[in-house]
């Protein structure tokens, strides 16, 4: 029975797949096999040495300590693309609520007083002070073109609008699913001083954060809209505020509240909508909880943010995972270890990732107790299973 704790509410949808005749899930469980969650901010939690998996039903791990992780051979799942569509939307939302002035128009005609001729009167008068443009016609850049990026991208091409994208380690599969009129920006730069509306889509790392600053900002065409619905502090707020004020930008539109932006009459703050739709939860849980599920029965790995990605078919044999350090000569210990006991390997699958390799091997014959010890003895060994 493999035991899943829950640090956060997950949906049925996706806890459905996980039968109850091989799973316990529960959010008391004290040592799991697996974990699930997705704002839960567990770098101050003490990990069980029972964990072999985290999953986040999400896409960034920013929550997660994965350095920790890969020092006791946890690997930790995401969800790439699954709250895509969500995050689309919103920012297709986004782009209207800031060009439309559709917030300010909101607080005037919430404002306004007396009978409903002297309403309407006011509103014909007052109209005139928030008057926007259309999106048709008008150039949206997109720094990141992930799933989230590749969907706004296109969704924008339909509509009408311009785009050029700027993501220097795009995939083939992203590139296949990008429209061939989205054109390719040198730089951030570049990209800055085509663009209207300027969205972002990358996680929050070194090389993201205070992405936008007061000197980038000071370069770029003036009157864009900024949209952040990935991760906050990919811009400096004081300089976008600062140069809302000067008027070289003209709105703000964002998921990240605080009191430097909320009550600023350009900047729009949702309260982290990006993928709260009942849809993209659902999507979220079950591709989580399917790729737990694929590794603790399997050992196999899909959408790992620190394991290279495995995948070797099941057959009739017994299977053994073996988590390790990338570090020379592993594998022909693991391969000695089992050849002194005499055991027949019929097909391996061995791949790496930074600092962490992994290993599937199908093997002949049962495998002994005192055998897989002596293969967790190896220096280097961080975890050995005993798949079935």
């Amino acid at each position: 029975m493999f035991k899943i704790r829950t640090l956060n509410n997950i949906s049925v949808t996706g806890l459905d797949r996980l039968p109850r005749d091989k799973y316990e899930v529960a959010s008391e469980i004290r040592q799991p096999d697996g974990i699930l969650l997705r704002s839960y901010k567990m770098h101050e939690m003490e990990l069980p040495d029972s964990l072999e998996a985290i999953g986040r039903a999400g896409a960034g791990v920013n929550n997660i300590p994965i350095d920790r992780c890969n020092d006791k051979g946890i690997v930790v799942f995401n969800a790439p693309g699954a709250n895509a569509n969500a995050v689309k939307e919103l920012v297709i939302a986004g782009m209207l609520i800031a060009c439309r002035n559709i917030g300010q128009g909101w607080q005037f005609a919430q404002n306004l007083e007396g009978d409903d001729a002297t309403i309407h009167k006011n509103v014909e008068a007052g109209k005139k002070n928030f008057v926007g443009f259309e999106l048709q016609g008008r150039t949206l850049g997109v720094v990141g073109l992930g799933a989230i990026g590749v969907k706004v991208a296109n969704v924008a091409i339909a509509l009408g609008m311009n785009v050029i994208g700027y993501d220097p380690t795009i995939t083939v599969n992203r590139a296949w699913q990008l429209s061939s009129q989205v054109q390719q920006a040198s730089g951030v730069d570049a990209l800055l001083n085509q663009s209207d509306f300027i969205t972002f889509h990358v996680p929050l790392n070194d090389k993201t954060k205070n992405m936008i600053t007061a000197a980038r900002l000071e370069q770029m065409k003036t009157g864009a809209i900024f949209l952040n619905f990935a991760r906050d502090g990919i811009l400096n707020d004081q300089d976008v505020v600062n140069a809302l004020d000067a008027g070289k930008v003209y709105a703000y539109v964002c998921d990240f509240p605080s009191n430097l932006l909320k009550n600023h009459p350009r900047v729009v703050t949702l309260p982290h909508l990006g993928a709260s739709t009942k849809e993209a939860e659902e999507n979220c849980a079950i591709m989580v909880a399917d790729q737990i599920k694929d590794y603790l029965e399997n050992g196999n790995i899909l959408n790992s943010v620190n394991f290279p990605d495995v995948q070797m078919p099941r057959s009739d044999y017994i299977r053994v995972a073996i988590v390790n350090r990338n570090i020379p000569h592993m594998l022909s210990q693991i391969t000695t270890a089992l050849a002194e006991q005499e055991i027949n390997i019929m097909d391996t699958l061995n791949k790496s990732r930074g600092e962490i390799a992994y290993t599937l091997l199908d093997i002949e014959s049962e495998v002994s107790e005192a055998t897989l010890d002596k293969l967790r003895q190896i220096d280097g060994i961080l975890r050995v299973r005993l798949l079935g």
